[in-house]
């Protein structure tokens, strides 16, 4: 994204282009989230929940780190507060979804969410800046606090819960 923004403009990319790029970071990271062995994610001497929570900060650390080293060139894209924020909300909203769809399907929910937040931006009310918490100007309290609430709450249900099994259909393959 960095590549094309750079090829095509000589300025930083919009509010639009640094929540898809972040949303397309999440995305990717997704599958990270589930285990190829069900089994062994559920059973082990030493306790998962921690590790869960290291593997969801890191990915955090990733997702906000790559748009970030951007800003070091004439397209950066940013402001840095807008990455960390729609970050840490995306991967948060992905973790909760993680022990209800699982893995493979954990994306759905920020995908959805955001390319309606990006088509459909609120500025007016506070209920819309939530809604759209995603595409809001990087200080605006309602979005962060939305976010802040789906990051924690990300963290605490898949560092608990892990990722949801799949029948075994599902993984057969």
């Amino acid at each position: 994204m960095w590549v094309l923004a750079a090829a095509t403009s000589d300025s930083a990319p919009g509010l639009t282009m640094v929540v898809l790029t972040v949303l397309l970071l999440t995305a990717a990271l997704t599958a990270t989230l589930g285990g190829p062995d069900e089994e062994l994610d559920r059973t082990a001497a030493l306790p998962w929940a921690p590790r869960r929570a290291a593997h969801l900060l890191a990915a955090v650390t990733v997702v906000a780190g790559l748009p970030l080293l951007t800003q070091l060139t004439p397209t950066g894209f940013g402001p840095a507060a807008l990455v960390i924020r729609d970050a840490a909300g995306l991967l948060g909203l992905t973790a909760l979804s993680a022990p209800l769809l699982g893995a493979g399907r954990a994306w759905f929910a920020p995908l959805g969410w955001t390319l309606a937040a990006t088509i459909y931006p609120a500025a007016g009310n506070v209920l819309g800046q939530i809604l759209t918490w995603q595409s809001q100007a990087p200080g605006n309290v309602p979005a962060a606090a939305t976010a802040a609430t789906l990051a924690c709450g990300g963290l605490i249900a898949y560092a608990i819960a892990g990722s949801a099994r799949h029948a075994r259909a599902e993984t057969a393959f």
